[in-house]
């Protein structure tokens, strides 16, 4: 049976230096797995507080609502309890971890996940060949994670690790963001190879349609000010690219 990841009425609110501020104001979305559902929006309307919520970053703070996947409540597990149930994000901006290199990262979260360790010749197989597929060199095994990486290389990396972990949804956060046309290609098309290979439900948080061309969407949600202003198929995609945000601000101003 597929799993499904539900978001019911979540508002969230985000601590500041002017104090709590909310950020998500009423958000239902229900992604099945194999679905892809893209979440666009202008700059600060929130796209990216769901990201953080969905894996738990502790500064964002859910006031009411919830978030289900397979009727479980994911707002009271831990991060890594998320990541076991199966939700993985990639970040916008991935950090560097000194002193761990990405194959003792990988292998130890791999076991984490599974509850048991990966034999060590099937497993470097997997490793490198799906390093392979992103074009990465097999020396970035044994550098430490995302230390000394370009911006592009990080991003392959956060795919590498989602190929590798095969979990039930991904979140992407503008996995996009500051990628060239030939990065994009080649991380869209390990996004497409996880979903073909897993079953992958994944939610893609965009501000640009570029990577539509690549990933291509089966549901389009357009988020302004917190909330889901309008919700459709990928031709929604193609209205925001000829039209950009600005009917949909207006509207929201004038509510």
């Amino acid at each position: 049976m597929s799993s499904v990841l539900e978001i019911k009425d979540l508002h969230v609110s985000v601590e500041t230096e002017q104090g709590m501020k909310q950020i998500l104001r009423g958000v239902d979305l229900t992604i099945k797995q194999g679905e892809t559902h893209a979440v666009m929006g202008p700059n600060g309307s929130g796209k990216s507080t769901l990201a953080y919520t969905i894996a738990g970053h502790p500064r964002y703070i859910v006031d009411s609502g919830s978030i289900l996947l397979d009727g479980e409540e994911v707002t009271e597990m831990s991060v890594d309890e998320r990541a076991k149930a199966g939700l993985f994000l990639a970040m916008q901006y991935p950090v560097e971890i000194p002193g761990v290199t990405n194959a003792n990262f990988l292998r130890t979260a791999k076991t984490a996940i599974s509850g048991e360790a990966p034999a060590i010749r099937g497993w470097m197989k997997q490793v490198k060949g799906a390093m392979e597929n992103l074009r990465m060199d097999s020396s970035f095994a044994e550098r430490n994670v995302n230390e000394g990486f370009s911006g592009g290389e990080k991003k392959r990396n956060e795919i590498l690790q989602m190929e590798l972990l095969a979990p039930k949804f991904g979140v992407l956060d503008e996995t996009d963001s500051g990628l060239d046309v030939d990065a994009l290609k080649i991380v869209s098309e390990g996004v497409n190879r996880a979903k073909d290979n897993t079953g992958l439900g994944v939610l893609l948080i965009t501000h640009y349609t570029r990577i539509l061309r690549y990933i291509k969407p089966d549901f389009v949600h357009v988020f302004v000010n917190g909330k889901i202003a309008e919700q459709g198929g990928p031709e929604l995609a193609d209205r925001l690219e000829s039209e950009g945000y600005d009917r949909f601000l207006t509207e929201d101003a004038q509510a």
